[in-house]
């Protein structure tokens, strides 16, 4: 029946979503909402939590009266979150002491730097499974700390509460009764010891983070709380959250070891399911905490790209080469090849496997032809060659995917679904529902109530759409891919030459 939803509410980076989920798995009704970047100094990027705050209650709100209207209850509400963006705010008001400072913002560069000249990322990689890189949260929230006016001294006091975008949605859904978190979340902040499962004593030490700033941590199917209904016009226990990438991969049913997903959103997010084995990469990839909803610890292995959806609003709203998102797949269609082009895209710096903070976007190849489809069918090829890195880089590391199941916005674009096939060499798999992000806190909320019972059940909400079989000979693959290395490299050589 209609009657018993599941509310999920995914909070992006560009966006927030609410969407009602069935019992099947369908969507019923929805709401999005952008809302501003902020980019005051180069490579810092925050948003307003006012922003946030207003974007996902108005959402919900949209969400919950068109199913209402349609006769659905919301019997529980799944978070799912942009990660390690973090937020801090005083505990007595809800008000928070600054922007947010977003997963993107590179303001840290320095100081992880300096902790690392000091030897300490090895010890720091031993417990949290990451880098030590400015896109966690650790030297985003003491940057916070020695740089709003007071915030130190409030902080030792007790009087301020931090966390990353779910906890701080939680608190105030909850009126301040919940300061919590879940276990992926926790885990991309350098301050949790993956292992233990615990807020590591050391690494607040080294990062001078008072504990009393940071929420409990649960499982990712869990009691959070009560949503207040002076806020959503009813109450409703939130019991599933999950980081954006581990809710996507629980939502493509990436739950036994070697299951891998790719997301194609803003960036693009590899995860591969380890089990319960939290295994070490030789390829500078991400050892973190995937989805539990009860037993003994999941581990999955990441590798993030910081730029995929993000390229094609980059072509529509700088460049203005293109009206909108899906355009793009048919000027990239339009022509044979790329003629030599090649975009970085490494507009924040580039991800895995490199990790180079300083590396700046750039364009190689051009020639007097060289006109706008050919900058917009290299951008969106750049996306492939990244996910090909990634996937080499698992390879390297002994974990070689026979199947990739991808989603995300940009996973519609068909063109480069094949162009990411061909290039990894390996099939791919598309869902119906490509909004598996939300729909993986969908299913943990419901698990947690009893909605469905059993992974069998969950399998039935989840069903595929296309498949895309690899068709490139080698020696082409082989060709374009020594291309993108060599722009790759060119990219890095040009960011040491600035750094001196």
């Amino acid at each position: 029946s209609v009657t018993d939803l599941i509310l999920a509410l995914d909070q992006g980076t560009t966006s927030s979503r609410a969407l009602t989920f069935t019992k099947d798995g369908q969507i019923l009704s929805q709401g999005q909402m952008e809302f501003t970047q902020h980019y005051s100094k180069p490579g810092w990027v925050e948003h307003d939590p006012e922003a946030i705050w207003t974007s996902v209650v108005k959402t919900a709100q949209t969400a919950i009266g068109d199913a209402e209207a349609l006769g659905g209850q919301i019997r529980a509400i799944g978070i799912t979150n942009q990660r390690e963006t973090v937020i801090c705010w005083d505990r007595a008001t809800g008000q928070p002491i600054h922007n947010a400072i977003v997963w993107q913002d590179r303001r840290t560069a320095d100081t992880c730097n300096t902790l690392k000249a000091g030897g300490h990322e090895e010890a720091i990689r031993a417990k949290t499974g990451l880098l030590l890189d400015p896109y966690f949260s650790a030297t985003k929230i003491a940057w916070l700390l020695d740089n709003v006016d007071g915030a130190r001294a409030r902080a030792e006091r007790g009087e301020l509460a931090c966390g990353t975008v779910d906890t701080f949605m939680i608190w105030r859904l909850t009126d301040g009764a919940s300061h919590v978190t879940d276990e992926t979340n926790a885990a991309r902040t350098l301050l949790y010891n993956i292992h233990e499962g615990a807020w590591d004593e050391d690494l607040l030490d080294l990062f001078n983070i008072p504990a009393s700033l940071l929420p409990e941590v649960k499982l990712s199917a869990d009691d959070f709380g009560q949503a207040s209904g002076d806020i959503l016009g009813l109450d409703i226990p939130i019991t599933g959250v999950a980081g954006d990438q581990q809710s996507a991969s629980f939502g493509q049913g990436c739950t036994a070891p070697g299951m891998t997903k790719a997301t194609y959103g803003t960036g693009c997010f590899v995860l591969m399911n380890t089990g319960h084995e939290a295994a070490l990469s030789d390829n500078r990839l991400l050892t973190t905490r995937a989805c539990r909803t009860s037993g003994p610890p999941v581990f999955a292995m990441e590798g993030s790209i910081f730029v995929a959806g993000a390229v094609a609003q980059w072509l529509r709203d700088e460049l203005e080469i293109i009206p909108d998102s899906p355009a793009s797949e048919e000027m990239a269609a339009s022509v044979e090849s790329n003629d030599g082009v090649y975009l970085v895209p490494a507009f924040t710096g580039l991800g895995a496997p490199h990790w180079d903070s300083e590396a700046r976007g750039a364009i190689f190849g051009m020639t007097r032809q060289t006109n706008r489809v050919a900058v917009v069918r290299a951008a969106l090829e750049a996306v492939g060659y990244q996910t090909r890195d990634l996937i080499k880089a698992l390879e390297s590391d002994g974990f070689k995917p026979d199947l990739i199941r991808v989603d995300g916005g940009m996973s519609q674009n068909n063109w480069l679904m094949q162009f990411v096939s061909d290039l990894t060499g390996t099939p791919l798999e598309r869902p119906q529902n490509v909004e598996t992000t939300a729909l993986g806190a969908a299913l943990l909320a419901g698990l947690h109530i009893g909605l469905w019972q059993s992974d069998s059940e969950l399998d039935a909400v989840r069903r595929a759409d296309r498949r895309f079989e690899p068709g490139m000979g080698e020696a082409e693959r082989d060709a374009l891919t020594a291309g993108w290395d060599s722009a790759v490299a060119a990219t890095r050589f040009f960011a040491d030459k600035q750094r001196g």
